[in-house]
Order: C-alpha cells, then structure tokens, then sequence
C-alpha cells in the first residue's frame, strides 16, 4: 500500500505501473505460444495501455483552475522532462520519422538535429522565463507583455492554427495504429484514435495530461528500443548498434550498388497506391544542398521554441530553477528514441534488401513475396504493394513498395520477431500519437477557453464555467481534428513540419523580444504576429502552387519567410510607435531575474 503524498510517491507509483506492463508483456508472449491470434494480441495491447491511461485520466479529475490549466505548477524536474519528452515524440517521431529517413535518405536527420537541437533555444531564451512570468498559457504571456486583446487574439489564432495543423497529424497516426491492430477501416480508427485521446485530457487538463503522458513514455521508449536491440542482435550489427550505423549505411550503398536502380514508368506508378514510396537511393531535395539541411534544421529548431504546447509543459514546474532542469531531463528522455530512428530505418531497409539474411525479399519471385505473411497483412492495409512490372517474375528494388507510416510498424514482423513486439510497437505508437495530441487538443481548448472566454469575453465567469467551456472545446476540436485527418489532405511527417513553421512564423519573434527586447511594443507585436502567420502561410501557398522558391526556402521551410517577415515588421513598427510603459519595462527586466515570486502571481 502506497502512503503518504502522492508527489512524494512518483518513483514508486510509476516503479509499479513499469513492472506491471513488463508482466502483461510477458502474458502476451504467454499467450502468443499458446497460440493466442495477431489480431487478439493486437487489440489487447492498444485496448490495455488505452485503459490504463483513461484511469490515469479518470483518477486526475479536478475542478480548480490551478490544477487544470498548469498541474498546480508541483511536477518534478524528472517526471515533467518524461512528459515533455512523450508530449514532444509524437506520432511523427515515433511511426515516421525512421519512415522519412528510409525513404528520403539521411538528409532527414535535420529534423532530428532542428528538433533537438531547439531545446538549446528552449532552455536559453524562454522557459526559465516564461515560467517567472507566472502565467497559464503562451497566449497569457503575449497578452499580458504587450497589453491589449488584440495581441492576445492573435496569439491565439497563431497557436490555433500551428496546434490544430499538427494535431491532425497525431490523429491521422492514431488511426493508422487502430485501423491495423483493431482491422478497421481508417476513415473510422481516427474517431476510435479521438476517443482514446478525450479519455485523458477531459477530466483532469494538464494535470490528467502530465501523469497520463509520463505512463505514455515509459510505453513507448520501451517499444521503440527492444525492437531495435533485438533485430541488430539477430541480424549480427551488435547489441547496441548505434555504433555499427556507418558500417550498416555501407551495406545498403553495396546492396543498391549491386541490385541497380531501373526507373519505373508512369504507367508502372499508376498501379501503386497512393501515398506509398518505393525503396530508392539515399536522396532527397533535403540532401541536395548544405544550405537545404541547414535550413530545414534552422526551422525546426525556431519552431521548438515557438511551440505552445511545448512551452505550457515549463509553467508546471516548481520553480524558474526547475524549469531550466526539466528542459535538460526533456533532451535526455528524447535523445533516447531519436538517436535510434536512424537505426531502425537502416535495420528495416537491410532486413528487405540484403539477400545473406532470411528476411531478404529483392530476388525472390513475386508469388513468393505475395504469400508472406506479413506482406499480406500490410497490403491489405493499404500500406505494401508488389508488382512484376518487368515481366521476370522476379522481384526488383523498383517493384516493392511500402507506406512510410509501415517502416516502424511492420519492421518487427518483417525481421522475424513474434508478434507479441508488433503489438507492443502498435501500443508505442499509439502512446506517443495521443501523449502529442493530448498536449496539443489541451493547448487549444486553454488558449481559447481562458485568453478568448475569461481574459476578453467574461472576465466574471467562475472557474466551473471556465472548465466546462474548455472541456467542451476539447470535444469540438479533437472532432475537428479527426475528420480532417480522416481526409489524408497532407502525410504524418508533412503536417508536423508544417505545424512548426507556422509557429515560428508568428510566434518565435514575438516571444523572444517579449523577454529580451523592453522597446518591443504590443503594436510591433501585433505587426510581427499578423504579417508572420499570413506571409508564411501565403509563401506556402505559392510554392505549393508552384511557385519557385526564394533564396532555396521551401514548402518545408517556409517558417524562415515567415519568421524574417516578422521580425522586420516587429522591430520596425516597434521602434516609430511609442515605447511601452515603464512598468511594462520593469517588468520585462523582473522577468529576466531567476530568483523571486511570479510576475502574476495568483491573479488569474
């Protein structure tokens, strides 16, 4: 029996819950040899950790404001950097960033160099202070330092428009996961995937969403690692293969060297589903230039930064001092999946091409590949496709195809591994889709909910009605979000690289010189915010259009327009409007000091 406060107890509580998963993990494989189905494994794995969560969810519930909106600001250094990290390793991490990386060559590791490397900008020019500003939401901290409701509306529409772009993504993972482990049609595993996510986040806000996504880390670090040990251990790269990665990326090189590349047809490619690539050379625009991987990593750490649902996990801390320590717990909880995606991608590429392994696929016959089992599982998920389009009944490099969602997803069964893991990396998956989508559906429904209904519309409304409203928010835009999802308009990897760059478009500016500029005025705010997230989005536009692109800025880059356009505007208009207050600029240099009570205190 656990004693005492509940805060005081993390380590165990959390101690217990990990054992307790490793021992149904343990049952599944029990269960897998007694001849237990894939599909019945499936579905216990999502339908237990699903439980789990909605309990965690159920037994967080709260009725204050405080407890709501910031965790009543007492999360642990440690237990707030694994919720962060599983807040931050969304489905994109997880199903597909090895699935960018397979396809699209190294080049993409600059997500992963932007994304970590963002954390630096994080934990030197915004968290420490935002969390001395004492406010609930990044909207809070915008209307607050420039002062007016515009300033706070449009803060609003920024993180509306970043936030709700990414949560499509992790609600499009979700329904990838369900429709596969479930055997249902996407179009409704995004509403199950939905579900799953309100389940969380409903009762208890941030603190429900911040012991529900430390449960999610543990569940999907732990499904992402032990598969990738295990396949490098029986394919013979060592047990801990991140060291071996050159001299596997060299296989590959041999590999593709030897089977050559044909090109295949437009009439061959109209056969092939949509949205599933083929195994080809190790190139993308990504790679084609320095300044292109440079780019792409520039903005995503610009968009770390700009993230609200990023910057809400530091107003829970303790302490300015502890949100400095939790961002340095984030970085090591999520350095731990991403110095691995490269592995699995190189892992999951050599188990289908190398042919001194029994998992080979290329040169086998094309009926032979057709009656894997695996395969066919994949394909009739849309998700894996093969065709003779040479006529030698053999199967070529340029005649696999596979959906990047699938290369963490079915690389497990493609190496040979029992069932049971796929069904834990199913399990993963879905933890870290929902820990994302959770953070993201909360960060809208608090921005609108307190910036919009109590800040401008009902500053009398008492804190029960604010809870209704921002519950009843999470339903409306979670529903939003999955029937958008449910359209396909955009892949996982393509929306979160855009949710990135249209925060950094209006918000990385206006957050920055809030803290570290005292002449930045809420005019110049106004200016930055407005003419960053419509120069952005139209620059977006155009090149999706077909327009060339400006100085190599791309539709994967177009936060870096944005961003310039804001900061011009922002420090132009600042400086030939008036200088704010000086109470306002008290405040800005209180907020630079690590020591002392919160700006707002308890004024909420």
């Amino acid at each position: 029996m656990i004693k005492g406060n509940f805060i005081d107890n993390l380590p165990k509580v959390y101690g217990i819950y990990t054992g307790g998963f490793l021992a149904f993990i343990i049952i599944m494989s029990i269960g897998e040899q007694m001849g237990m189905t894939a599909k019945v494994i499936g579905i216990c794995f999502v339908a237990f950790t699903v439980a789990i969560y909605a309990i965690i969810g159920y037994l967080s519930r709260t009725a204050q404001a405080d407890a709501y909106y910031v965790a009543g600001r007492q999360v642990p250094t440690v237990f707030n950097g694994m919720a962060t990290a599983a807040d931050w390793m969304s489905g994109a991490s997880f199903v597909a960033m090895a699935g960018g990386i397979y396809f699209k060559g190294y080049g993409y590791m600059a997500l992963l160099v932007g994304w970590t490397g963002g954390y630096v900008l994080v934990a030197s020019l915004l968290a420490p202070y935002l969390r001395k500003f004492g406010c609930y939401t990044v909207p809070d901290f915008i209307g607050t330092r420039y002062g007016g409701n515009l300033t706070r509306f449009l803060a609003v529409v920024v993180l509306t428009v970043a936030s709700f772009t990414y949560v499509t993504a992790q609600i499009n993972a979700t329904g990838t996961i369900a429709s596969v482990a479930l055997d249902i049609p996407f179009q409704y595993a995004v509403y199950v995937g939905l579900i799953s996510i309100l389940l969380c986040s409903m009762l208890g806000g941030m603190r429900g969403v911040t012991w529900t996504q430390v449960a999610q880390y543990i569940v999907l670090i732990v499904a992402y690692l032990l598969p990738v040990f295990w396949i490098s251990n029986k394919m013979g790269a060592g047990f801990f293969p991140h060291f071996m990665l050159a001299d596997e990326v060299s296989r590959i090189a041999e590999l593709e060297a030897q089977f050559g590349f044909v090109k295949n047809s437009a009439e061959n490619l109209k056969e092939v589903p949509k949205g599933l690539a083929g195994i080809t050379k190790a190139h993308s625009a990504v790679n084609a230039t320095p300044w292109a991987f440079i780019s792409l990593a520039l903005a995503m750490m610009m968009g770390t930064a700009s993230l609200p649902h990023v910057m809400m996990r530091y107003f829970t801390t303790p302490s300015v001092k502890a949100a400095r320590k939790s961002v340095g717990w984030s970085l090591f909880f999520i350095f731990l999946l991403y110095s691995s995606a490269p592995m699995l991608a190189t892992l999951s590429k050599l188990s289908l091409i190398d042919p001194s392994l029994p998992t080979g696929i290329i040169g086998k016959s094309i009926s032979e590949v057709q009656a894997i089992d695996w395969y066919q599982n994949w394909n009739s998920a849309n998700l894996m496709f093969v065709s003779d389009f040479n006529g030698n009944g053999t199967l070529e490099l340029n005649e696999f195809f596979m959906g990047g969602k699938a290369v963490v997803l079915a690389t497990p069964e493609i190496a040979g591994l029992p069932y049971v893991i796929s069904g834990l990396v199913a399990a993963g998956g879905m933890a870290a889709a929902m820990s994302t989508a959770d953070g993201l559906i909360l960060a809208i429904a608090n921005a609108i909910s307190h910036d919009v209904y109590y800040k401008i519309i009902d500053p009398k409304a008492e804190t029960a009605k604010r809870l209704i409203v921002a519950r009843v928010l999470l339903v409306v835009i979670g529903f939003a979000g999955a029937t958008i999802a449910a359209m396909e308009i955009q892949g996982i990897l393509g929306s979160v690289i855009w949710a990135f760059d249209f925060a950094m478009s209006g918000l990385f500016f206006p957050l920055v010189l809030g803290v570290w500029w005292k002449r930045a005025n809420k005019e110049g705010a106004v200016a930055g915010m407005a003419l960053g997230l419509i120069s952005g989005a139209g620059y977006l536009i155009w090149v999706r259009n077909g327009g060339s692109g400006f100085l190599g800025i791309t539709q994967l880059t177009f936060g870096i327009f944005g961003s310039a356009v804001s900061l011009v505007a922002m420090v132009v208009v600042s400086l030939i409007t008036s200088a704010p207050s000086a109470a306002t600029q008290r405040m800005v240099d209180e907020v630079r000091v690590p020591a002392g009570k919160s700006i707002l205190g308890k004024q909420h």
